[in-house]
């Protein structure tokens, strides 16, 4: 039996935090394995409480939010919780929000749209990060 290339990846926790329901149920048919675990909250009041609850690895998260901006709620995530990874998509790809998230904490930083391989390539790049 060929290894599956799923193998970084296995028994993650993934919480996505985004308003727009396309864009969850897009990175929900994106990220269906069975070694994934997703749940999905839309603001980040809801995260908050999410976090303090279950285990999370990652943490995919857009900018634009009902009750906030995502930029802004990257270090208080890292401050509560160093393990956790966070993926911040946006559809505003300027420079300096890339900048901002890289230097608030996020590991990643995708543009909407994005692809199915580079959602995947950030969730094994992530996985296999040491914490600091």
């Amino acid at each position: 039996m060929m290894a599956d290339k799923t193998t970084k990846t296995k028994n993650l926790n993934i919480l996505i935090i985004e308003d727009e329901g396309d864009i969850s149920l897009i990175l929900n048919l994106m990220l269906k394995k069975e070694a994934i675990e997703i749940e999905h909250v839309t603001t980040l009041a809801k995260a908050g409480a999410f976090l303090k609850e279950q285990r999370t690895d990652i943490v995919i998260m857009d900018n634009q939010l009902p009750d906030g901006l995502g930029l802004n709620y990257i270090t208080p995530i890292k401050a509560d919780y160093p393990t956790i990874k966070i993926i911040m998509i946006t559809g505003n790809a300027e420079t300096t929000d890339k900048e901002t998230a890289l230097q608030n904490g996020a590991d990643v930083f995708l543009a909407k749209p994005f692809t199915r391989d580079q959602i995947q390539a950030a969730i094994e790049s992530v996985s296999s990060m040491k914490v600091a």
